[in-house]
């Protein structure tokens, strides 16, 4: 916990917060300690429960909800973007009732084509920015990579902050670039990615979070895929102990996105456990938590097929993508 009282971090007092770097600085730094040792404890118990039966198979559909289905790779094509988007749309051609996920993510390049390809469907098009996956732009660069993406037609951004300005200190810049493209995101929704695997620990992670939420951020995410580790157990969990407590200070909720290395459903539904144990269940819904991941969907589908039939299909069961 943060030790604030819910309601006491109001407008006013985020400005003060922001008013130099010294006193953002000091909020930051005065945040609690995490308990490396009691988080990765708790999440590794957390982790041991099981989920079974008629739970286990709600637990897969709302994760296949819950996917931000991913493509970032230099050799995108659009036609790849198209597979993807069709993927999304009807996950399992065999299978009617599978849900859909929640969005797909691409480039600002490929979002018309991901629009175009999702047009009239609820699933979302979510696009990285800010030179992503470095972030090692100007300003006004990364505000360009983020107006293109929302006037082709994005729903969400994905930004990276720049990592080699908050562990410098600067905290203060790092907070007013998340501000700036979250004003030009305009009515798409904000997830700030972290990279917590440059941030070296578990209170910069905590910092990092409470920084991303303070300057605006709909959602904060672990990783931008490309830099390991990416998303592990304890890191989402210290996330999701900054978003409770956020909410309790602020009335304010904001989702939570782990991305990168979750590809099994046993990684999937050990996240889920963390959300409901950790959060609450508030958050086990697309609108507040995501699962950043490619391959994941295919062996959610091949578990969703193997609890309704008995037994398990072929690899040839789900496409490759």
């Amino acid at each position: 916990m943060t030790g604030l009282d819910p309601g006491v971090i109001d407008p006013g007092a985020v400005e003060d917060l922001i008013s130099s770097d010294a006193s953002l600085r000091r909020f930051l730094h005065g945040l609690p300690g995490v308990d490396q040792v009691g988080v990765e404890a708790r999440s590794a118990a957390l982790a041991t429960r099981s989920v079974k039966t008629t739970a286990k198979a709600r637990a897969i559909d709302l994760a296949v909800r819950m996917i931000d289905l991913t493509t970032l790779e230099g050799a995108d094509t659009p036609g790849k973007v198209r597979s993807l988007c069709a993927k999304a749309r009807r996950p399992d051609p065999a299978d009617p009732t599978t849900p859909q996920v929640a969005a797909v993510c691409v480039y600002p390049d490929l979002v018309p084509v991901a629009v175009e390809a999702l047009d009239g469907s609820p699933v979302q098009v979510a696009s990285v920015a800010t030179a992503f996956p470095a972030g090692r732009a100007a300003l006004p660069v990364k505000l360009a990579d983020t107006a293109d993406a929302v006037a082709a037609g994005a729903h969400e951004v994905d930004m990276v902050i720049d990592r080699g300005a908050f562990l410098s200190g600067r905290y203060l810049h790092v907070y007013d670039e998340i501000r700036a493209v979250k004003d030009v995101c305009a009515g798409a929704h904000l997830k700030v990615i972290l990279e917590t695997g440059e941030l070296a620990t578990y209170d910069n992670v905590r910092r990092a979070s409470w920084l991303a939420m303070l300057a605006g951020g709909d959602f904060i995410k672990t990783s931008t895929g490309k830099v390991s580790p990416a998303a592990t157990l304890p890191v989402t969990l210290v996330m999701l102990e900054a978003v409770r407590d956020y909410r309790e200070a602020t009335g304010r909720q904001v989702g939570v996105k782990p991305a990168g290395g979750i590809r099994t459903t046993k990684d999937a539904l050990r996240h889920l456990v963390q959300v409901g144990e950790t959060a609450g269940e508030d958050w086990l819904d697309p609108r507040w938590f995501r699962l950043g991941a490619s391959s994941l969907l295919n062996d959610l589908l091949m578990q969703r097929a193997k609890a309704a039939s008995g037994r398990y299909s072929g690899p040839d069961y789900v496409s490759l993508d």
